[in-house]
């Protein structure tokens, strides 16, 4: 397993973390998975086999079980495991049970180290921005548990340019711990990430972890021009669906011809196709794959370990390539003021 460093920092994490997602039966995650304990057991032993160590939740999935769960299957080998996991949105009916104020924050990150039966969080993320909320505020708040030892990395996820550059200036001039870390959303069906975030991530060291990186179960493989949707799939739950991101269908089928064309030059599945794809784009630190069983997950794990051709990636890049919003079209025009970022 290769690591990388997280953002501009000495922190080293796996190129693949494993999502939390599937683990627990509570609430919209169903449509995701329904891991019990006794079968995350058995996905963390993978996981830790191959190299990977690094695993991801947050207190809303599940309603909690999620973390729950994947503290019992970490029992006994806390040493051996990275664990990353988000607050912020609603995690109860009161009126502060919501946002990254330092009220939530406080009962939010104590919450999660309880039931992940753990002192510390090895990277924590807002899951999302709080427009209400000083940034200064949730900085603040960040920061004294970072020096309090309950958080060692933070991250945010699902920022904008504006949200995150902002926060970062902010910490920069009160001298609080930074951000290192960016969870978004980035596929071979979503790269509008590569437009602002990328190039901020490269100036500002930020590193990608990336969610969903098989475009919300779009690039499994089982997706095709004119055949119907695979029994067992999220994309078949309409709140599910309705939450991620959207893709239109000519697009969605033009990405798979080209995996698969990609897939038959190489002899890997199209997801190991895509994943690896991701994985040689700038600024990307790990990618949090998800697994329904143990098939899945040694599935996602042969991602890595080889490279995609320069002409393979250019096979890609083209199949996958969107209009641009301004001003990135407009940007554009001017290569040699606005090259597309390298790492």
């Amino acid at each position: 397993m290769e690591y990388r460093h997280l953002g501009r920092s000495g922190f080293k994490v796996p190129v693949l973390t494993l999502g939390t997602g599937t683990f627990g039966t509570a609430g919209m995650m169903k449509a995701w998975g329904d891991s019990d304990a006794r079968e995350a057991t058995r996905l963390v032993d993978v996981c830790l086999e191959a190299g990977l160590n690094m695993f991801d939740s947050a207190d809303v999935y599940s309603e909690g079980r999620s973390e729950q769960v994947l503290g019992e299957a970490i029992k006994g080998r806390r040493d051996k495991v990275l664990i990353s996991t988000k607050g912020t949105f609603r995690s109860g009916p009161g009126p502060n049970d919501v946002g990254s104020s330092r009220q939530h924050l406080l009962s939010s990150v104590d919450g999660s180290l309880r039931r992940l039966g753990t002192d510390y969080i090895d990277l924590y993320q807002l899951h999302a921005f709080d427009a209400l909320t000083p940034v200064e505020e949730t900085l603040g708040v960040l920061d004294e548990m970072v020096r309090a030892g309950k958080i060692r990395y933070i991250g945010c996820s699902n920022f904008s340019g504006w949200h995150l550059m902002k926060s970062l200036a902010a910490s920069d001039s009160r001298g609080f711990t930074r951000y290192v870390a960016h969870q978004a959303y980035y596929s071979l069906v979503g790269r509008h990430y590569e437009w602002e975030l990328m190039p901020l991530g490269l100036d500002q060291g930020v590193g990608a972890v990336v969610w969903s990186p098989l475009g919300w179960g779009r690039l499994t493989g089982k997706v095709r021009r004119g055949q119907p949707l695979p029994p067992v799939s999220r994309l078949n739950d309409a709140a599910s669906t309705s939450m991620g991101p959207q893709v239109e269908g000519e697009y969605l089928y033009r990405v798979v011809d080209a995996l698969d064309e990609v897939s038959k030059e190489t002899g890997k599945s199209v997801p190991q196709v895509a994943l690896n794809w991701l994985l040689q784009r700038p600024t990307v630190s790990t990618l949090v794959i998800g697994a329904r069983n143990e098939e899945q997950l040694r599935q996602n794990l042969g991602a890595v370990g080889w490279n995609l051709t320069p002409a393979q990636v250019a096979t890609l890049d083209r199949a996958s390539a969107e209009p641009r919003t301004y001003p990135y079209w407009h940007q554009a025009f001017f290569k040699e003021r606005n090259p597309f970022p390298t790492s």
